[in-house]
């Protein structure tokens, strides 16, 4: 696995290889899709299609253990911004540090794109806030509230958190 440039300190969880986590594949798309469908379907986040997963499949990083058991996307919106987004993890996989690495892997991207803020709207707040993220409006965030937000069949009253991270530079 390699070293995060994020300065996160994180050690890998026991069973991570460093080919764990890697960048999705065509043939992980309907894989990708169900497992978006099983935390979308409880409200905890928001459904994609399979369509949209083809079309932004270059964003996705998966954690492969017999099949995809955890996925995070990084989106760039335009010069120094970008959003994470699909930020899952199976159950049974819960609580290994697995979505914090598909998160670091992510944030790996953005720095080393040269992307210095990082945003993402959450139902999981804390999970985000541990990993450095601090609170920001929504209303600082026009591109992403007029683009994608003005699809979604929650706008305009969003209940997800809106979090931003932004790389110090060393």
């Amino acid at each position: 696995m390699k070293t995060c440039t994020t300065d996160c300190r994180c050690t890998p969880a026991p069973g991570l290889t460093s080919s764990s986590i890697r960048p999705a594949r065509m043939s992980d798309v309907k894989e990708i899709h169900s497992l978006l469908q099983q935390f979308a379907t409880k409200g905890l986040l928001l459904g994609r299609s399979i369509s949209s997963l083809y079309d932004q499949l270059r964003d996705f990083v998966v954690f492969d253990d017999k099949g995809i058991q955890g996925v995070c996307a990084l989106h760039i919106c335009w010069e120094n911004l970008a959003e994470i987004r699909s930020l899952a993890v199976a159950e049974h996989h819960q609580g290994k540090g697995i979505g914090r690495h598909l998160l670091h892997s992510c944030l790996d991207e953005a720095w080393s794109l040269e992307i210095g803020r990082v945003f993402t709207l959450t139902y999981q707040a804390n999970f985000f806030k541990k990993l450095g993220f601090i609170d920001i409006e929504k209303n600082d965030l026009p591109h992403k509230i007029w683009s994608d937000c003005l699809q979604c069949p929650k706008f305009p009253d969003c209940d997800e958190e809106a979090l931003i991270w932004t790389a110090e530079k060393k």
